[in-house]
């Protein structure tokens, strides 16, 4: 198959980008999504063009690195499946492709489809540890989860952190990102000790990265890969009011 490509081209953040056409010719079409890539690439290579710089790591879905936009969609047209796991298949031959970075002032464009995405470490950094005894280790029953709070912690845990979240919200919320984050740890019993101070500390540390706020178009939880729920929000959200109302001293000193 062949198609035609318009890719986002980006020498540095300093420097202005632009659309650029390329001709992808014969693809396979059981070829993933980056293997195309990778063989335009190959093509640009041997021109002596620099090639198309792009994220990817463990391509089988797991990392979250290789999130792109592909027809203004993140991760492109297919429900739960990262950009690695997207395969030629699903589009037809002359199609016209239109790829883009994630698009958000807290991601900046490093180069081309590379995007800086190290405000999700400091937003994880800033909710600290879990107060857990070292040593041997603990017999099995002495802290008992209940199925239903183990499988929603699994749930959140889910999240890989691709920042598809933040790319498809009209406001680059990353508000299902930090949700997911702090509830896969809230909802257990060796979570609880920290649990308000993690939340204060995660939610102003994604304040202060310059996300935007969520107004509840849910277009985070639609081209989530994993499929992280629209109510680890409504969770998160509980737990900061509350956190907020019992804690007067805390949020002084977390802010």
């Amino acid at each position: 198959m062949n198609l035609i490509l318009h890719v986002w081209r980006q020498k540095s953040r300093r420097t202005k980008g632009k659309m650029v056409r390329y001709e992808a010719r014969n693809i396979n079409p059981e070829m993933s999504f980056l293997e195309m890539l990778d063989v335009v690439n190959e093509e640009l290579i041997s021109r002596n063009e620099d090639p198309i710089a792009f994220d990817s790591d463990c391509r089988e879905g797991i990392c979250g690195t290789c999130g792109i936009m592909i027809n203004g969609i993140a991760h492109g047209p297919l429900p739960a499946t990262t950009v690695c796991q997207l395969h030629m298949r699903h589009f037809k031959d002359g199609d016209t492709i239109y790829i883009e970075p994630w698009r958000s002032r807290a991601f900046p464009v490093i180069k081309d489809l590379v995007v800086d995405r190290s405000a999700f470490d400091r937003i994880i950094a800033s909710g600290g540890f879990i107060s857990v005894s070292t040593g041997s280790a603990p017999e099995a029953n002495s802290i008992p989860v209940p199925k239903q709070d183990s499988d929603l912690s699994m749930d959140a845990a889910a999240c890989i952190g691709c920042g598809a979240c933040v790319a498809a919200c009209p406001n680059a919320s990353a508000m299902l990102y930090t949700s997911a984050k702090l509830s896969h740890l809230n909802v257990l019993p060796q979570g609880q000790p920290e649990r308000d101070q993690r939340v204060l500390s995660m939610v102003g540390a994604m304040d202060r990265e310059g996300f935007g706020s969520c107004t509840n178009h849910r277009e985070c939880e639609a081209v989530c890969p994993k499929e992280i729920d629209y109510q680890f929000i409504v969770k998160m959200n509980r737990d900061y009011l509350r956190a907020r109302l019992t804690n007067r001293e805390l949020k002084k000193t977390v802010e």
